[in-house]
């Protein structure tokens, strides 16, 4: 079955910036959309980006928008998110999915990995 594994979380402090990482353990290609969501302790899940199976369309949560950028390497099977700027509002446990669409639903999930902000 094929498997997500993020990394790249880590502490940062606010104003700086971490590069998250989606790999996946079988060839997607362009086949499928890619999502990255978060979720803060106590809070519900939310979208922050998704990039669509051909790369050619991506979309921002408004919160993130000019900070984060989404890409991909369909040649690696890895997605990224470059986080800018970050905020302490941004810590969470960020986790990828991919889907068809970035619309949803999403058919598989990686464990999270997970990013404080804080000085």
């Amino acid at each position: 079955q094929l498997q997500l594994v993020e990394s790249g979380g880590g502490l940062v402090q606010p104003g700086g910036s971490l590069r998250l990482s989606c790999a996946a353990s079988e060839v997607i290609l362009d086949y499928y959309a890619i999502g990255w969501f978060r979720q803060a302790p106590g809070k519900e899940r939310e979208g922050v980006s998704c990039i669509s199976a051909n790369g050619g369309s991506t979309n921002y949560a408004d919160f993130v928008k000019g900070r984060f950028t989404i890409s991909r390497d369909n040649a690696k099977n890895t997605a990224y998110l470059q986080m800018n700027s970050l905020e302490p509002e941004d810590t969470a446990v960020y986790s990828c999915a991919l889907g068809r669409l970035c619309t949803g639903p999403y058919d598989y999930w990686g464990q999270g990995t997970q990013v404080t902000v804080s000085s």
